[in-house]
């Protein structure tokens, strides 16, 4: 099991940290596998510095996938663009 780092803009920690957010969209250039822990510390972009907020989720799915190799003409993704949907 993994502990992966990253950081996050506060509008989504804030998210995340209620719980609203339960889903992320990361760019794929990072090993992640289920059971890894994915630690989110929060950024701010205007300072350049971490604020010191951190939160540890579990990694429950994954799935990694590349523009060409999705369901839809890369045309078509390129011009609507895709939707993450969080559901329960």
């Amino acid at each position: 099991m993994a502990l992966i780092k990253k950081k996050i803009l506060t509008e989504y920690f804030d998210a995340v940290f209620s719980g609203k957010k339960t889903w992320e969209l990361r760019l794929g250039d990072m090993e992640v596998a289920e059971g890894d822990t994915l630690v989110l510390q929060e950024w701010n972009p205007e300072t350049k510095e971490y604020t010191g907020r951190e939160i540890s989720k579990e990694v429950t799915y994954v799935r990694k996938f590349k523009i060409d190799e999705l369901f839809w003409p890369k045309e078509e993704v390129m011009e609507k663009g895709l939707v993450i949907v969080s559901i329960e």
